[in-house]
């Protein structure tokens, strides 16, 4: 997490502690001339534009308060969307049994992307079904990217 990340993030706080609110990540980041911080958040009975413009006006003004980005920048407070990122070993719980996308670092037996189904996450480890009745632990730290995997 950057310098600009983790003072978002404590600037949050306050808000969302008792608001029931999750923040799923945070991302600072250059996209051609424009540079963006984005807050994707998500809470038990989904987010609505409601929830995100309050958090968007609420992190606005403390980050005008704070001042810790001297260039222009573009806020951006959204849902994390149906293909939801697991970043957490808390998501990997909430999402047992959800079809999820994983990609590697590193390939273990020759590949670096799995779809699967979650089936645990335990000591440290992911499990996923690739096949019926084949369950193959990834430790975590060798995930780059995990999501929900939507079949479209």
């Amino acid at each position: 997490m950057s310098k600009i990340e983790r003072i978002a993030m404590d600037l949050l706080e306050p808000y969302i502690e008792d608001k029931d609110i999750e923040v799923v990540d945070i991302e600072y980041v250059k996209e051609g001339k424009d540079w963006y911080l984005r807050v994707y958040i998500d809470k038990p009975e989904g987010i609505s534009i409601e929830d995100c413009e309050d958090l968007s006006r609420y992190l606005s003004d403390r980050l005008d308060e704070v001042d810790p980005i001297k260039h222009k920048y573009i806020l951006e407070v959204s849902s994390p969307g149906i293909e939801r990122p697991l970043k957490k070993p808390k998501d990997y719980e909430r999402f047992k049994g959800e079809k999820i996308y994983v990609k590697l670092y590193q390939p273990v037996d020759g590949r670096k992307e799995f779809v699967g189904l979650l089936k645990d996450y335990r000591d440290g480890n992911v499990y996923i079904e690739i096949v019926q009745g084949e369950i193959m632990a990834i430790p975590l730290e060798k995930i780059s990217l995990a999501r929900l995997h939507f079949e479209f």
